[in-house]
């Protein structure tokens, strides 16, 4: 299971049923549909759902602005305004999609449905219906973090990759249409998850060996349970387990870690989604505002204290989702794993830096913070 976007993703609970507007609230998108509140009506016992729905703006643009019968702009700049309403109105209606409801269901664990678009089919899952996977009909790439885990197996030995939290299969279909000789070994507690993305995303198409010789197992079943671990051990983790909007509270505690820990191979690693905050699109050390979400980020603090502090981190941009990310193991060759990955993985890979690094700048920075106002004195200097 996956999240985007701090948690944006909501349904209202209208009862009428057809074209509605979509709301206009803090949202992110992902390619064509954006990820904010969107009133359709639910009823999870029923399966099977064909209701459809229509993405519009609130009212009409008109032909011609009355107010440019009385401008009193030259006509350059009047034809400059013009050319500034015609692009604003090229971009709402680009925001217009239909879409369909495949399939809107309630397991033992999940609020589930399954969205159909031009350009996509998305996931949505829990009370909150954050979306939890996408599969693309026209383009590989999603733009948000299901990317980066494709980026991990050319920087871990060979061997199987688990995927914990496979939700839709988002992460597996980007790793083995990279990489199709890898052996993925997908979990996720949900049954009736995995059966409708079988069904509605393709999953299904994952679970045949490809030419290489690639496969996607899927397991049922709890992700942190002993009965993960294999013998030889994992090349590589994928993490992505989440529960009603937000990080599963075990990933927040150092044993979990520790136990994970005992799961890798020599020289393998953990890359894992550790979940949305709210910011600007970039970190920056000397901003305190833009770094306390990671300072308080209980998963990365875990993290690196199970790894003894030898974790790396990144945040994704804005438009990417703002999704952290941590990758435990010394920090990559960057030049090096940027050559061994297509665009845009091969820019997005030299964004990773060490967690320990971002410690001393933050300690730095809070330093030089408590100096400025008279609540520290040089002499912590040699602490700091």
């Amino acid at each position: 299971m996956a999240l985007l976007r701090n948690d944006t993703v909501l349904l209202g609970h209208e009862t009428n049923v057809g074209a509605h507007p979509w709301a206009s609230c803090n949202s992110s998108r992902v390619g064509g549909l954006w990820l904010n509140p969107f009133p359709i009506s639910i009823n999870p016992s029923n399966d099977a759902v064909s209701r459809r729905g229509r993405r519009c703006r609130s009212k009409p643009w008109p032909s011609v602005s009355i107010r440019s019968l009385f401008d009193k702009r030259t006509p350059k700049a009047m034809a400059n305004a013009e050319r500034h309403e015609q692009q604003k109105r090229q971009e709402v209606e680009e925001e217009e999609e239909d879409y369909r409801v495949l399939t809107s269901v309630r397991s033992s664990y999940n609020d589930i449905m399954i969205l159909d678009t031009a350009d996509s089919r998305v996931l949505l899952l829990d009370h909150s219906y954050n979306v939890h996977s996408i599969l693309y009909k026209h383009k590989k790439w999603t733009d948000s973090y299901w990317d980066e885990f494709a980026s991990l197996p050319p920087i871990v030995p060979k061997g199987p990759i688990a995927i914990l939290g496979l939700g839709g299969g988002t992460a597996a279909h980007l790793m083995l249409d990279l990489w199709p000789e890898l052996q993925l070994e997908g979990w996720e507690i949900d049954q009736i998850l995995i059966d409708k993305a079988r069904d509605y995303l393709g999953l299904s198409d994952l679970e045949k060996h490809t030419e290489a010789g690639g496969i996607l197992n899927v397991h049922i079943g709890d992700a942190l349970s002993p009965s993960v671990n294999i013998s030889g051990g994992y090349a590589g983790l994928v993490v992505d387990l989440f529960s009603d909007g937000g990080v599963l509270s075990q990933l927040e505690e150092v044993a979990t870690w520790l136990e994970m820990k005992k799961w890798l191979m020599p020289n393998g690693r953990i890359m894992v989604n550790c979940g949305g905050t709210s910011g600007g699109s970039e970190v920056d050390p000397r901003s305190t505002s833009s770094n306390g979400s990671l300072v308080q980020n209980s998963t990365i603090k875990a993290l690196s204290e199970a790894f003894a502090g030898e974790i790396c981190w990144k945040r994704l941009a804005k438009e990417n989702g703002e999704n952290h990310l941590a990758l435990t193991g010394p920090l990559p060759d960057l030049d090096s794993w940027s050559t061994m990955v297509p665009y845009p993985l091969s820019t997005r890979v030299k964004q990773w830096k060490p967690y320990v690094w971002f410690l001393v700048m933050h300690e730095i920075t809070s330093f030089k913070l408590q100096l400025a106002k008279g609540e520290a004195h040089l002499g912590c200097l040699a602490y700091t």
